[in-house]
């Protein structure tokens, strides 16, 4: 073989090559992925064959040739999976944000839905208080109001807006599904 004769190479590989492969495919178990390395193993063998050292149990140094390509194989898929798993952390960070970004936003729109259907001396205390932090005391100084009366004020409209959240669940449920999908 040594010296090109492909009849000698096809003899070895007539000998070797189902043992070889059952070997490869024991590691991989993949079909595919054992033809391959087989492939290269004798591959390897033939396009160094003139640099081969005399080889006195050749089954053995073909198992050798094809142990390290699998290992080489293995090694290979272990960092594709690396990266995958890692690119896929990333993509499912960015798109948790996304989501919850967006359910946010179309929480934001019926909550601003129900406050457009308030009265201006409503929103403006809902404003004051829940937008701004200001408390029931300073909101009716600044409105020239009774601290009861902005109380009361901020009472009916939480009830009002709970109430027409409550009306519209299903569209606030059916945003929950979608983003886990």
């Amino acid at each position: 073989m040594r010296q090109g004769d492909e009849s000698a190479f096809r003899q070895l590989y007539d000998r070797h090559s189902r043992q070889v492969a059952a070997f490869i495919f024991h590691l991989t178990h993949s079909a595919v992925d054992a033809e391959d390395i087989l492939q290269e193993t004798f591959l390897t063998l033939w396009t160094s064959r003139e640099q081969l050292p005399a080889i006195v149990n050749p089954a053995s140094y073909i198992f050798i040739i094809a142990r390290n390509k699998t290992l080489d194989h293995l090694r290979k898929i272990a960092r594709q999976q690396k990266l995958v798993d890692h690119v896929w952390a990333n993509i499912s960070a960015t798109a948790d944000a996304l989501d919850l970004e967006l359910d946010a936003r179309e929480s934001q729109q019926l909550i601003n839905t129900a406050l457009s259907r308030l009265s201006e001396q409503q929103r403006t205390i809902f404003r004051l208080s829940r937008q701004d932090g200001l408390d029931h005391a300073t909101i009716a100084d600044k409105l020239h109001l009774s601290k009861s009366r902005v109380k009361n004020v901020q009472v009916e409209t939480l009830r009002f807006i709970r109430q027409f959240l409550s009306q519209h669940a299903e569209f606030l449920l059916l945003l929950c599904l979608l983003s886990n999908f």
